[in-house]
């Protein structure tokens, strides 16, 4: 239920809250597995003694998980759309934050925020907290990191990256920060005021984590974890995966990195010899995110599935049984369409028929010969409606040619490109089939 001026109404987000809360509240036969979100889970962070988590999603929520008695505590709904970043405060207070650019920080219990924080013109996709839990880290598409005193004050802008800024991390003595972007640049912040030292990379970077003994990991778009020493020297890299990873974490005793794919798996590299141990296979859909357990052999993943799984990341079984593929597959009835599994990576915020509506993006259904920007009921950019494109097979296949950036400037849409030729003849194919059924 929406005003005229596009806002929620405070008194339906609490309601809506409570309801979700009772209605997912109970543990369910799947032990170990949490069920309650209505969209992808985007981000998960973990409490430092392990008893809960904190999962965003797409669905504009934030959930507070018990991982003690699997349930859900709390129910989070503030921001205007997807909620790509979330973090946990040694005090027990909630951060979570939005592709609205906004950062909430909450009272345990509390149905509103106990501060906002302001100042991305971008969606905000990652957070860090401080070692000390006295500052937040913050990286936004509007190509800056800011730095934010927990309990009031001006932020510290740190300006330089010239793409998305997707990854923040603190080192451990909290006297640095650490960037990952697009561009495609690692660097190390000084937060005393002195020069970045900068690593340029040969392709994208998603996801960064540092280690307690201050070894950095990117996670880049071509399937590599890329290590480097905290001073910037690089290590060596892993091949996890021939897709984009999308989110990287290392367990509490710096032995295990846990690397998640766009095509659904997740590997598990040994760090101190390099080496990838495992993979672990879910159902085939993006996983968003990953974190480990202070138990460090205990991972959970929150991915396209809408559900947030516990793996032992030691054998690489799940915790809970849980079916690997189903009826949540939207594309289960593609199954060995080329076209499908190029299209996997972009379900996350777009459907495909008429009834499943909006997601982050607008639904595909109908897409060929529509304007781009005119769909009725989805909230478009201004710089989009300024654009004369048509969505035809011609048009579609070179948005992913030359990127979003760079062919439909000012969208929302995370910058990708599919290089190959046949692989865009047959996304569009498949759109073709699948979106005027």
């Amino acid at each position: 239920m929406r005003h005229l001026s596009g806002t929620v109404c405070p008194g339906v987000r609490v309601f809506a809250a409570t309801l979700l809360l009772a209605l997912i509240a109970a543990p369910t036969s799947a032990a170990a597995q949490l069920r309650g979100h209505g969209g992808p889970v985007r981000a998960l962070a973990v409490s430092a003694d392990g008893s809960q988590a904190l999962s965003g999603s797409f669905d504009t929520s934030a959930i507070l998980w018990s991982l003690r008695r699997d349930s859900a505590e709390l129910v989070l709904r503030f921001h205007e759309s997807a909620v790509n970043a979330v973090a946990l405060l040694p005090d027990g207070r909630l951060v979570t934050g939005g592709e609205d650019g906004k950062i909430a920080i909450w009272l345990p219990g509390a149905a509103q925020p106990q501060r906002v924080l302001s100042g991305h013109t971008a969606p905000i996709v990652t957070l860090a907290v401080s070692p000390d839990g006295r500052r937040i880290a913050s990286g936004s598409w509007d190509r800056t990191v800011r730095v934010w005193p927990v309990d009031g004050g001006q932020p510290l802008v740190l300006e330089g990256h010239r793409q998305n800024v997707n990854g923040v991390a603190f080192t451990p003595d909290g006297k640095s920060l650490v960037s990952v972007s697009h561009d495609p640049e690692v660097r190390i912040w000084p937060l005393d005021g002195g020069p970045a030292t900068i690593m340029t990379l040969a392709t994208p970077l998603n996801s960064v984590a540092v280690a307690n003994d201050g070894e950095i990991v990117a996670g880049g778009a071509d399937g590599t974890a890329f290590f480097f020493s905290p001073e910037g020297a690089p290590r060596g890299e892993v091949t996890a995966t021939e897709t984009p990873l999308i989110s990287v974490a290392i367990s509490k005793d710096g032995t295990l990195v846990a690397a998640a794919g766009i095509r659904g798996s997740v590997a598990i590299i040994d760090r101190k010899s390099r080496k990838l141990v495992r993979t672990l296979v879910g159902p085939g859909l993006p996983v968003w995110a990953v974190a480990f357990l202070p138990d460090n052999r205990t991972l959970i993943t929150g991915g396209t599935d809408r559900m947030v799984r516990r793996w032992n990341a030691v054998t690489g079984d799940h915790i809970g049984n849980v079916p690997l593929a189903g009826t949540d597959d939207p594309l289960a009835a593609y199954a060995g369409d080329r076209g499908a599994e190029v299209y996997r990576a972009c379900v996350a915020c777009h459907t495909l028929t008429p009834d499943e509506g909006n997601r982050a993006g607008p639904t595909l259904h109908g897409i060929f010969g529509r304007k781009i920007a005119t769909l009725s009921g989805y909230r478009f950019s201004d710089a989009l409606k300024t654009l004369n494109i048509v969505w035809t097979p011609e048009t579609v296949s070179r948005l992913f040619e030359v990127g979003p950036m760079q062919y439909t400037p000012g969208t929302k849409m995370p910058e990708q490109k599919i290089g190959s030729a046949e692989d865009r003849a047959a996304l569009v194919e498949f759109l073709k089939k699948a979106t005027t059924k």
